[in-house]
């Protein structure tokens, strides 16, 4: 499928707690990608930390299997969109509690629509371009008002700024977007960004009145907003009817060549998740990703809020 109307299979999880990254809202339990994409956001971790910034917040990935959510993103559904936080992450590790409730920095001004100076620092600037600089990615959407700090205090090499796309939200965070991968053979590409760095009239049409205007239906779903298994690729409810992990450890990607388990083919309802040998943080079963739970396990999708 599409990056918004789609679902994958074969995907991994990455760990609540890393090195130099921590997984953010974890009851979401939307920490599922595509192996190539948790692999990225591990990357990019150590090298963003390379760069100064202290380490990554990771916000929403996928679903175990993908699909529709029932808030907050239209894509994010094939397991190859990540949001990453633009506040660094702190000194000390979070509890769980702190991940759900702790709120992400606004950097820009709801009113201008452009970046607050006193909470941009250079350092920000270099973690999207470090994220920029990977083949694999292909996008990387921001807000409009962050596009415009980059074009205008990016110096020397811009040719990176052709990824960063300017769309409403994406104030609290950045969001990266990697090609269809290898082995995915109906995957729908997204067409290439157009040339440039996108310095130009496309992003100066987010200050003016046009983008921001009222929606005159706000109570009235979009098309796309309404999903159920019928809009979905036919190969996606194979996807929803497949077997289980024997846990959420058995497929949690830890990269640095660890391979990860192959999940087994089970013949009974699978145990809790039990908490990882390496130390990683833990969640109550409730909110493992293979407990009984039907809001927060493998994901039925149905429709969306219309607003």
């Amino acid at each position: 499928g599409f990056y918004s109307k789609g679902c994958f299979a074969g995907g991994v999880a990455i760990p609540l707690d890393g090195p130099k990254w921590e997984v953010m809202r974890p009851s979401r339990n939307r920490r599922w990608g595509h192996p190539t994409m948790i692999a990225l956001i591990e990357k990019l971790s150590r090298d963003a930390a390379a760069d100064g910034w202290p380490g990554l917040l990771v916000g929403d990935i996928s679903q175990p299997r993908g699909g529709p959510m029932l808030t907050g993103h239209a894509s994010h559904q094939i397991g190859l969109d990540a949001d990453i936080w633009l506040t660094p992450m702190p000194d000390r590790k979070l509890s769980i509690e702190q991940r759900e409730n702790m709120s992400a920095t606004l950097l820009v001004d709801e009113k201008t629509h452009l970046v607050k100076d006193a909470l941009w620092v250079p350092a920000h600037m270099r973690l999207l371009k470090r994220a920029a600089s990977y083949a694999e990615v292909e996008r990387i959407l921001v807000n409009p008002g962050i596009k415009k700090k980059l074009c205008d205090t990016v110096k020397g090499d811009r040719a990176w700024l052709r990824k960063v796309r300017p769309f409403w939200g994406h104030d609290y965070h950045f969001h990266i977007r990697i090609g269809c991968q290898p082995g995915s053979p109906n995957c729908k590409a997204q067409e290439n960004t157009a040339p440039g760095d996108g310095c130009d009239q496309s992003l100066a049409w987010w200050f003016t009145e046009e983008p921001w205007r009222p929606n005159k239906n706000p109570d009235r779903p979009k098309a796309r907003d309404v999903m159920t298994m019928a809009s979905l690729p036919a190969a996606c409810q194979a996807v929803l009817d497949g077997p289980d992990p024997a846990s959420a450890e058995a497929v949690t990607y830890y990269g640095d060549g660890v391979p990860v388990a192959v999940a087994p083919v089970l013949t009974k309802a699978p145990s809790p998740a039990r908490a990882s040998a390496s130390g990683a943080a833990a969640l109550p079963a409730s909110v493992s990703a293979f407990a009984a739970t039907p809001e927060i396990g493998i994901p039925l999708p149905r429709p969306r809020p219309g607003n």
